[in-house]
């Protein structure tokens, strides 16, 4: 099995490669657009800022074969926001695969970002099998993606939002499974075993 990480140099992905080395699940991090195509499953990571994330997509044309993606690709943090419409961050037009606009946390009383652990609920697919309701995983994020048809888990932080979305053969999360421990781990082997 051919499993991707997209390269277009934004995240920090040595968590990503650590986590698969320990699952024993073999990978390449990647630009070219062959071996993205062509994999089996695609790891769509991304930390920081959406206008600059976007923008090294296109200096590579990689916003045009994420979207073209046939295989399982997982969105992770940022990279889950990116596989939406629209960000607020920096208003930034996104890759538009799930219909939804990304919005900045304005509860004046929350400490932005959400920073540490927390909670999902309300799991609705196989990427969460042997995952129990409530489970807590990793969270660093100023932006959220409301809830919406394309939920698949829930958190709160100060409102409920969607920690979880998928669309097809397109899944994201908000909060970093590999660096959630042994639910973050199961969570990352769902998706190479079981979508």
């Amino acid at each position: 099995m051919k499993i991707a990480i997209v390269n277009y140099g934004v995240g920090n992905i040595m968590s990503i490669e650590h986590c698969l080395d320990r699952l024993g699940i073999s990978h390449n991090y990647t630009s070219d657009p062959y071996e993205i195509l062509s994999s089996n499953k695609v790891i769509f990571p991304g930390v920081g800022d959406a206008s600059y994330a976007m923008k090294k997509l296109k200096n590579q044309n990689l916003d045009k074969i994420i979207v073209d993606i046939k295989h399982p690709i997982l969105g992770i943090c940022l990279g889950m926001q990116l596989l939406c419409k629209s960000s607020e961050e920096g208003d930034t037009k996104c890759l538009g695969v799930i219909d939804s606009d990304v919005k900045k946390f304005d509860n004046k009383n929350l400490k932005v970002p959400q920073i540490g652990w927390n909670n999902i609920t309300e799991l609705k697919s196989k990427i969460f099998k042997g995952i129990k309701e409530n489970e807590f995983v990793y969270m660093v994020h100023s932006y959220y993606v409301p809830k919406s048809n394309y939920t698949i888990a829930s958190s709160t932080y100060g409102i409920n939002y969607s920690s979880a979305i998928n669309k097809n053969n397109f899944y994201g999360t908000q909060f970093h499974p590999e660096k959630s421990g042994s639910v973050g781990e199961k969570i990352i082997k769902n998706f190479i075993e079981e979508l």
